[in-house]
């Protein structure tokens, strides 16, 4: 069994489990009619029938992908892997501006920019999130040790 057919076939299996786990699922407060059940339902539903698609079509639809994965590539991706799992860490210490700054700024030097241009944007890209989700969205989003300077 090929790996793009034994992944499939486990995204069905953990789709299906979710499917089961979405039919339990009662909101406290009735707001519509049918509950919040459809919704996950319907998208698990969907991820599970086109998983088993991919994992019993015939063999003559399928071809040979080469991935390329290279030694750089594999280490950039756990790299990648590796800061997103240190930005869930620490965004609620460090506070939204600060870890999304650095998660963006190491991405940007991974997939290859310049250190100075990847900290300009990075600190571009957290303040314009922020207040796009804190101020304009009305999101809370959390600052850490920057919660002093809130008024």
């Amino acid at each position: 069994m090929t790996m793009e057919r034994l992944f499939p076939g486990l995204l069905a299996l953990v789709s299906l489990g979710c499917i089961y786990l979405a039919m339990g699922y009662t909101a406290p407060i009735a707001y519509d009619p049918i509950g919040p059940r459809p919704y996950p339902i319907l998208i698990f539903s969907m991820l599970a029938v086109g998983s088993l698609i991919v994992a019993v079509r015939p063999a003559r639809f399928t071809q040979k992908i080469d991935l390329g994965f290279t030694p750089p590539i594999i280490r950039n991706l756990i790299l990648c892997t590796v800061a997103l799992l240190v930005y869930g860490l620490f965004f609620e210490s460090l506070g939204f501006p600060i870890a999304t700054t650095l998660m963006s700024f190491a991405v940007g030097v991974l997939f290859g920019g310049s250190p100075v241009k990847s900290l300009i944007y990075s600190a571009l890209l957290s303040v314009f999130l922020y207040i796009l989700f804190d101020i304009l969205l009305d999101v809370k989003l959390p600052l850490g040790f920057l919660s002093g300077l809130r008024g």
